[in-house]
């Protein structure tokens, strides 16, 4: 495979530049001074943190805005096959993801700029973000926070259309702190004083209640889900509710019940940042929204032709217990509908509590293969999250690849064609898209 040439500037980075995160914004707010300040010129903001959810509040925000005619910037981390997926710019009939050459382009520029001084590759990747949403027209851009919220390179944009704080449960302890209401405190520091919030479903009272506190010291206007907005399921369609009244709409293309929320929450965003979305757009969003590897079901491609013979294949980059949950009840909802045995196999990375994840999946799923993420330095070894998994209270075993993992299935198997899922983490959903032949575009 060729190694396109933006591929080779940030490789060439990351022999620069320390791996990991620095959470600070003075060295990213210094690097775009030196590149007259982007992050100003930048079409209204949507800015999105959490701990779950934010792909998908931004993958709706974007199918809302397109659907009513709107030209929309996206920025998403991390990526799963190509960092190009990172960055999809605005274009007549829906955005594309950035061309390699002016990919390549804005990375030189940005990497000349901050001349040799230290920096972490994510912030010059960040200040990339704002050199192309500055530089190519749009009405909109929709910004994700990488990590946390408060010392994110992304906070550097000052008047935000809306801020938006998806679910937050614990994940990154080791940056962000060690109770959920530190969490909500990092994930509260993309607020911006006078500028609106909205606060999608929380799980945690304690978390829903910083962030509150947090607006309204602020005095930013707010809207805070099942108290100024909700979603609900009735009669097989989605009722989105608001103080504008009710919009009854089909359910969200991303399966699982969870979805409802992030649906609404986007729905909720998109207007309060000054946007129309009339019935007819928000109906061909929910038809047409697209998020790869949560909950993506995997149809074709060279690991699919490997499974037992009518296999039904998931695929989903969550990886913390509060994923967990939300992918384990998308799962029983399929159950209910079409019962199939649920069979497991999981890769993760060792900074994620990997029992915690499992033991969603308890009394649900049947067997769980586990494998060795390869494509990251903290890819947990495969016997080690097999334990895990038993610790959890599941049967589990490792194996070398998920082909094997298929392979294994598919000539043991006996009895109804089984229902897969293969996740635990977005850089293993990732290898996983790149050997199936079928890269997010």
């Amino acid at each position: 495979m060729t190694t396109l040439s933006a591929e080779r500037e940030i490789e060439h980075l990351m022999t620069l530049h320390p791996k990991g995160f620095d959470l600070s914004l003075d060295r990213v707010t210094r690097l775009l001074e030196r590149l007259g300040n982007p992050q100003d010129r930048l079409p209204p903001v949507i800015h999105i943190a959490g701990t779950n959810g934010k792909g998908s509040c931004a993958a709706f925000s974007r199918a809302l805005l397109e659907a009513a005619g709107h030209l929309v910037h996206v920025h998403t981390s991390p990526h799963l096959v190509n960092w190009h997926e990172r960055y999809r710019l605005a274009a007549e009939g829906g955005g594309k993801l950035v061309d390699d050459d002016v990919f390549a382009e804005a990375i030189a520029r940005v990497a000349k700029a901050n001349a040799g001084q230290t920096i972490t590759v994510f912030e010059i990747l960040t200040a990339v973000t704002f050199i192309l949403f500055s530089e190519h027209p749009a009405e909109a851009a929709i910004i994700e926070v990488g990590l946390g919220g408060r010392f994110d390179a992304t906070n550097v944009i000052k008047r935000p259309a809306v801020s938006v704080i998806m679910p937050i449960s614990m994940d990154h302890e080791a940056y962000l702190g060690d109770r959920v209401e530190l969490i909500a405190a990092e994930k509260a520091g993309i607020m911006k004083r006078g500028c609106p919030v909205v606060i999608s479903a929380q799980e945690s009272e304690t978390a829903l209640q910083v962030l509150i506190e947090t607006a309204e010291r602020l005095d930013c206007p707010t809207v805070v889900y099942s108290q100024d907005f909700l979603a609900f399921e009735e009669n097989g369609r989605m009722v989105y509710q608001d103080e504008d009244g009710l919009m009854d709409l089909p359910l969200p293309r991303l399966p699982g019940r969870h979805q409802y929320a992030n649906a609404a929450a986007a729905i909720a965003a998109v207007k309060v940042a000054g946007f129309e979305i009339g019935h007819r757009a928000a109906e061909r969003a929910m038809t047409h929204v697209a998020w790869p590897a949560r909950m993506q079901k995997l149809t074709q491609g060279k690991l699919v032709d490997l499974a037992p013979k009518g296999a039904e294949i998931w695929l989903d980059g969550g990886h913390n217990p509060g994923a967990g949950i939300v992918i384990a009840e998308a799962l029983a909802e399929q159950e209910e509908k079409n019962p199939r045995p649920l069979v497991l196999i999981s890769g993760m990375i060792n900074t994620k509590d990997q029992t915690g994840y499992f033991s969603a999946f308890k009394g649900l799923a049947r067997h769980v293969y586990t494998v060795p993420v390869t494509n990251s330095e903290a890819g947990v070894p495969n016997d080690e999250l097999a334990l895990r998994a038993e610790e959890a209270g599941l049967s589990a075993e490792p194996v070398s690849s998920v082909a094997n993992a298929l392979m294994l299935l598919r000539d043991s198997w006996d009895g109804p064609a089984p229902r897969i899922l293969i996740g635990g983490s977005l850089y293993f959903a990732g290898a996983v898209l790149a050997e199936n032949g079928t890269p997010p575009t």
